[in-house]
């Protein structure tokens, strides 16, 4: 039998885990909260930024966490050019249209990456990030606990953002009732562009707290989204505070599913939580509010 101290170890090691998800599954909950469609490519660009990441070290020197506010940037711009050209010009207004060229986008994406890449799993070393932090029972990888307070303060300011400043009131309007929004002079597909933007941004802030504990490869983006899918899920779709709190409960999950069950199947606690919010709760413990 597992002693309280393991538990409460693995329990810290779920919460500087989910930090991560969390900061993956708020970007896929703004896509969904202001454009209402799941972006099928969010995988494929946390991939590309990771790539990114790894080449600005690997080529011009560049430090992960010193390379964050370039990459945010860049994924910034990716993610609204993405939107503003592609996406919301071929979409003809329908969802549905969205949904495939995301797709489509994700499966291009990741062939690229496979053709000039290759599949091998790239990793970076990272001196400074790479020392042991004791916290009570635990002992964590630094990388982990400069990410977890990295990723919330990241969050506490995105949640800002949205919540004073003139574009983030246009986004909620947008969010709430975009004919509404039309009607009183708000640039809708302005909105939808930043809105994608700051979703893609998101994964690149992402991308700069893995690298230095984590590998790339071309499919290396998917198994985060698959959680920040499950996390979003178990929110509420669309809601800020959902996916904070769902993603401290998958990571604590993951991290207790492998001490009990071992590191193979600690995954299945995620799959479970996942299929039980779908037959009880579908909408998420927070309703999808924003």
């Amino acid at each position: 039998m597992l002693n309280f101290d393991i538990v409460l170890a693995g329990t810290v090691n779920g919460l500087a885990a989910g930090a991560i998800y969390v900061l993956v599954a708020v970007g896929l909950t703004l896509i969904y909260g202001v454009l209402h469609i799941i972006n099928f490519a969010h995988g494929s660009l946390l991939m590309l930024a990771m790539y990114a990441v790894f080449f600005l070290f690997t080529r011009a020197r560049i430090d992960p966490y010193l390379a964050l506010p370039l990459v945010v940037a860049g994924s910034f711009a990716l993610g609204y050019v993405l939107y503003r050209f592609l996406i919301g010009r071929f979409a003809h207004g329908k969802d549905e249209n969205i949904l495939l060229i995301t797709l489509g986008l994700s499966i291009i994406l990741d062939n690229l990456a496979l053709f000039f890449f290759t599949g091998d799993t790239q990793t970076i070393d990272v001196p400074h990030a790479s020392g042991i932090v004791e916290i009570g029972p635990a002992f964590l990888p630094k990388a982990k606990v400069i990410a977890f307070f990295a990723a919330l303060g990241l969050c506490a300011a995105l949640g800002a953002y949205i919540g004073r400043s003139d574009m983030g009131k246009a986004i909620r309007a947008v969010a709430r009732e975009r004919q509404g929004a039309r009607l009183v002079g708000i640039d809708v597909e302005h909105v939808f562009a930043v809105s994608y933007g700051i979703g893609i941004a998101c994964l690149g802030a992402a991308a700069c707290l893995l690298m230095p504990s984590f590998y790339v490869s071309p499919s290396s983006g998917h198994a985060f989204v698959l959680i920040a899918f499950t996390t979003v899920v178990l929110g509420g779709m669309g809601s800020f505070l959902g996916a904070l709190l769902g993603g401290f409960v998958i990571g604590i999950t993951e991290s207790l599913g492998g001490l009990f069950l071992g590191e193979q199947l600690g995954q299945i606690g995620i799959s479970l939580i996942f299929i039980l919010i779908l037959l009880l709760r579908p909408t998420g413990l927070f309703g999808g509010g924003r």
